[in-house]
This record gives structure tokens, sequence and C-alpha cells, in this order.
């Protein structure tokens, strides 16, 4: 038996375990086993620390169905917290992604076990439209935008996000991020649902917001000159920086939030 030790945490209740310098182990399956919400601990996905020179730490990241994914605005911000929690203290951190590197710092919260992040998310990049978009019948008329952020993104634009069959269209797409918007209640603000490759609909996906923001202001859903936008999700809200910290990057601040610490024993088959 092998026994790993995770700290769990979530950003707007897209949760995540983190896993410091595992053994050598099958970390997809890994990924299946703990990520069950009935059979294992449960989580969105499963952060992998390891140490990286150059770098305060390298993370890797599995999807909650063991496929490996290049980013998550919500996961790194976990990750981080993880590593201050490791220090004693925050600070700015320089992490390794599959998308490259990313800078985040950190923030104190209001609460125990809460601190708030700043994300530099990289440059928003086109997309080329996925395999299989034109099954899904779009409506021609709504606004569409293919997105990277490290990872892929389909942003669309609706009239209520509530009335859509999420799960319907996301599932004829699992190998893209669906996002749907509409806009407000606010001037500077959209809300927002999506359907995660690898996960599913979840509570709230960061590289998502960042996509959905910057296709508000493609489109024209919030003022002319808009610097930040709000993105309201079903697990809260988070601040999307346009044009910071340089012209065609994102800045992704939101909370993360310290669980608990799971300790479970990993059997190996003879």
């Amino acid at each position: 038996m092998t026994q790993l030790t995770f700290t769990k945490h979530h950003g707007l209740g897209n949760d995540f375990l983190v896993l410091v310098t595992p053994p050598v182990l099958d970390l997809a399956a890994l990924a299946r086993q703990v990520c069950n919400r009935r059979l294992g601990v449960g989580a969105d996905g499963l952060l992998v620390l390891t140490d990286e020179a150059g770098y305060d730490a390298r993370m890797v990241l599995y999807n909650a169905d063991g496929s490996r994914a290049e980013m998550s605005g919500n996961g790194i911000r976990c990750f981080a917290q993880a590593i201050a929690m490791r220090r004693g203290h925050l600070g700015a951190l320089r992490v390794l992604t599959d998308a490259g590197e990313r800078l985040v710092e950190l923030f104190p919260g209001h609460e125990p076990g809460l601190l708030q992040a700043a994300v530099d998310m990289g440059p928003v990049q086109p997309l080329v439209e996925p395999e299989g978009w034109a099954a899904l019948g779009c409506d021609p008329l709504r606004p569409v935008l293919h997105l990277s952020m490290g990872n892929p993104h389909s942003v669309v634009g609706v009239d209520e996000v509530a009335a859509v069959d999420l799960l319907a269209l996301g599932s004829q797409v699992p190998h893209v991020n669906l996002e749907i918007i509409e806009p407000g209640p606010e001037p500077f603000a959209v809300t927002m649902r999506v359907h995660e490759r690898g996960a599913g609909i979840t509570e709230a996906c960061g590289t998502g917001a960042c996509a959905s923001a910057w296709a508000a202001q493609v489109w024209g859903l919030v003022p002319s000159g808009a610097d930040e936008i709000v993105v309201h999700m079903d697990g809260g809200d988070a601040t999307v920086r346009l044009h910071h910290p340089a012209p065609g990057h994102l800045t992704l601040v939101g909370p993360t939030q310290y669980v608990a610490t799971v300790v479970i024993d990993i059997g190996h088959s003879e």
C-alpha cells in the first residue's frame, strides 16, 4: 500500500485535489479514482505539484476523467494556495504549466482558509473551429468565438443561460470547454455557465471566465473601453482585467478556499 496526502481546495466551487511530488504512479488512473464523487474523495481535477528548476513549482492537471489538461484558472489559484500553506507565507509565485509560465499573486482573505489570487493568464489566442462544431446546429445569428487561453474554448452568446440545455450541447463537443454567456446584469458584467472538457458542467471555470470576458468586449456586450469585467458563474464571481499586464493579456482575480487535508491508501495489484 502507498499512503498519499492531498489537500483539497476550491475556486468558486470548482474543486481540486493537490498532490505534492507523488511516487511513480499512473496519475491518470489516480485522478479517476480520487476525483470520483461517489467512490473517491471527489473533485473536478487532480493537480500534481513537482519541483522545477527556475520556477516555484510545476503544475500538472488531470481532469476528473483522467485526461490531461493544459491549464486551469481556478486550479492554479488552488495550487498556489497549497504552495503557500507549505511555505507558511504569501508571495508571488512563478508556476510552470503545460500552457507555459503563469505568475500568481496571493493576498489574504477575510475568512479562515480563504485567499484571494491574481493570475497573469497569458495572451488570448484565436482557435480554429473545433471538430464536430457544425453538428451542434447553433443559430447562425448568435455570436460564437473560438479562443485559446492555453486550453481550448468556444464561447456562445445567448439570451438566457438558464434556458439552455448545456449538458446536451457540451456532450456533443467534449474536447472543448463550452461557455454560454448573457450580458449583465450590471453594465460591466456577464453571466456565464460552462461545460468543461474532462469534467462536465462545473460551478466555475477560470480560463472560461477569461474567454467569456474577451468575447463580451469583442461583441460589445459591455461598454466600450472596459478594462475590467465581472463574470458571474454558478459558484460565484471572478474579475477579469483586460489587457493586463500587457496588451492582449488577461489577469484573472478570484478566491481560493482550503477545504481539507486528506490521507488515503492506494493499493497495488500483484
